[in-house]
């Protein structure tokens, strides 16, 4: 059987993986003032991004993933010729709208795939199956992680999809922004409260940066760094003790909105890196897509992994 893997463009991981898995993204496109992007996860296009001026207007972003319709026609234009079964694995639906999408374009999918195909010579059926990650960015990218070791093993699809949703429910996600007033203004602009004036203010000015979990499609602050080089150390290091614990999926994804090289010079990178060598972790390190950026700003760095508990704390 051949099965495919979909995610969306928020999902951080090395696009070489993406491209050595043929795993397909779907794009976002990103509207800044007159400026229009189409992220498709592209490196060389989120470090342009980065570094030029449009990115400091980030926060005033437009974004829309593939509507109802437009996901339809990808998918009876072209993949259900190309697969006997694809697995869609979303953003978390609780921030994006694109699990939703991909959930009511399947309908349509499942109900119109049998003429394609038998125009093809082909009839067999076609499965089409959508997963909620209930992560986002470097999360996101653990349960691509998982589907391609399964894919790859000959696994059928009920236990693809048993397996997904269990790594979905214990994905751990972090992120760790530089910028509070970005952030609220992003947040504001997405009619989210959760960064006020004072605290951004306040947190500008005794430069604390706040550490967001998401986790079963929840964000919430979980704590408090003074200066983004305590941050990521804090953040690293717990990283390496969740390491050191033991993983439900032996991969750590860390994205980062900038140059790879300064991720690497953070303080705590290097213990990470070799907790997850000394315990046959392999660690998966990415520019966060130009969507990711858009929404916690450049400079910001993300980071996921799944665990049977995430007890440990900051």
């Amino acid at each position: 059987m051949r099965i495919g893997l979909m995610v969306d463009a928020t999902c951080d991981l090395p696009r070489k993986f993406i491209d050595d898995h043929q795993i397909i993204i779907m794009p976002i496109t990103i509207r800044i003032d007159e400026h229009t992007f189409v992220d498709v996860h592209d490196p060389g296009a989120a470090e342009g991004y980065c570094q030029s001026e449009v990115g400091k207007r980030g926060h005033a972003a437009e974004t829309a993933s593939l509507s109802v319709d437009e996901i339809r026609e990808l998918f009876l234009g072209r993949l259900v010729l190309d697969y006997d079964a694809v697995f869609c694995l979303t953003v978390t639906s609780t921030r994006s709208p694109i699990f939703a999408n991909t959930t009511q374009a399947s309908f349509a999918i499942l109900g119109a795939y049998r003429p394609v195909r038998q125009a093809a010579g082909n009839n067999s059926p076609f499965l089409m199956r959508v997963v909620d990650s209930k992560s986002l960015f470097a999360g996101q990218g653990i349960g691509a992680i998982e589907a391609t070791r399964l894919i790859a093993a000959d696994t059928g699809p009920g236990p693809i999809r048993e397996r997904l949703s269990e790594i979905a429910a214990q994905t751990y996600a972090y992120m760790l922004p530089r910028d509070l007033h970005y952030l609220r203004a992003r947040a504001r602009k997405k009619g989210d409260r959760s960064v006020g004036l004072l605290s951004a203010t306040l947190g500008t000015a005794l430069d604390i940066k706040p550490l967001l979990q998401c986790f079963q499609g929840e964000t919430r602050p979980v704590a408090k760094a003074r200066g983004f080089e305590h941050g990521a150390e804090m953040l690293f290091g717990h990283a390496a003790r969740a390491v050191k614990r033991g993983l439900l999926v032996p991969a750590m994804c860390v994205s980062y909105g900038g140059n790879l090289a300064e991720l690497e010079a953070l303080p705590g990178y290097g213990g990470l890196a070799e907790a997850c060598t000394e315990a046959g972790v392999t660690l998966y390190r990415s520019i966060m897509s130009i969507t990711g950026m858009v929404n916690v700003g450049t400079g910001a760095v993300a980071l996921g992994y799944a665990a049977a508990v995430d007890g440990d704390t900051f």
